[in-house]
């Protein structure tokens, strides 16, 4: 679902209480990858609850996860993908001992391809906002196997641009996640920002 649909939605909230209407409504406009950060302590809650509400509608994942021990607590909860700010080995072996994909985030080419060959399934190019679309597509020139998810600094606006150099899905969390429209469970609009980022990865990978 991460690479059908091309876009990961990172929840990243001080309340995770709405977490099943949330992943509903991001479901319904087409994004089906949501990932619930560990910088929250009830993350492992919202991933077990959402994870039994949407019946594979979503995938729902566990993200900000720094090393093995917060990994097995999110696969325990029923993580089906985890997703890391940094490279840590013992953290990969981990999600690959139980079968569980991982996404590994890195900023450098020595980084993203460590991550690459010490067994991730994706590679988080972050903070991408640092070298933008055109560092992405410098990346997969010398090392076109990487597969590369941008987050930090991706929006409507560039979305497109970092499909276009080779990402194979992007992450967006305020952009598309953000605090005020979940308070207010204004989830027609979060349905409808989900439908629009959606058309636009779709349309920038016809080009």
């Amino acid at each position: 679902m991460i690479e059908a649909g091309g876009v990961v939605a990172v929840v990243r909230l001080d309340d995770l209480a709405p977490a099943v209407a949330l992943t509903d409504a991001l479901a319904a406009g087409g994004v089906r990858a949501v990932e619930f950060t560990f910088t929250n302590r009830a993350a492992a809650r919202a991933i077990e609850v959402a994870v039994a509400a949407c019946n594979g509608r979503a995938v729902v994942g566990a993200g900000s996860v720094l090393d093995p021990e917060t990994a097995r607590t999110a696969i325990l909860a029923g993580a089906t993908f985890i997703v890391t700010p940094t490279l840590n080995t013992r953290t990969i072996d981990m999600c690959n001992r139980y079968g569980v994909p991982i996404v590994v985030g890195g900023l450098t080419p020595t980084e993203l391809l460590t991550a690459w060959e010490a067994g991730a399934a994706y590679v988080k190019l972050f903070p991408a906002s640092l070298g933008g679309p055109t560092y992405l597509k410098d990346i997969l020139g010398p090392l076109p196997q990487l597969k590369l998810v941008p987050t930090g600094g991706v929006s409507v606006d560039n979305a497109a641009d970092f499909i276009r150099a080779g990402a194979v899905a992007v992450a967006l969390g305020g952009h598309l996640v953000d605090p005020k429209t979940v308070a207010a469970a204004d989830w027609s609009t979060l349905t409808e920002r989900a439908r629009h980022l959606t058309r636009i990865v779709a349309d920038a990978r016809m080009r």
